[in-house]
Formats: structure tokens, sequence, C-alpha cells
């Protein structure tokens, strides 16, 4: 499973901060499936939080 997916289930639990480490893993193991995280419905009420701007930013992904 990876760990974006992951991540999506702990952001559609409501757990913020769980859903972020997971989203940094992904991140850090090239998870291909990262590159979807700007439409993702089930981050979506997360994309204020600082932490999702700097991952886009280390993407490379505009903001």
């Amino acid at each position: 499973v990876p760990p974006s997916v992951i991540a999506d289930i702990y952001f559609a639990a409501g757990e913020r901060d769980r859903g972020f480490a997971w989203l940094e893993r992904a991140f850090n193991e090239r998870d291909d499936t990262l590159e979807g995280i700007r439409i993702d419905p089930v981050v979506a009420p997360f994309r204020s939080d600082p932490r999702f701007a700097d991952l886009l930013r280390r993407m490379g992904l505009p903001q």
C-alpha cells in the first residue's frame, strides 16, 4: 500500500498529524501517487496547514 494512501486514511479519520507524517514518508519514498495531492478531496480540509504548502514546494508543484 503506498504511503499516500495510508495518509488519506488518517486524514479521513481527522488525524492531521499522522496524515502529514505519512505524506512525508510518501515524499521520502518517492511515492508516485503523491503527485495527485493537490486534487485529493480527502486532503482538501488540511490544505491550509503550512505543512501542505511546504510539501508542494519541495515537490516543485505550484501552490
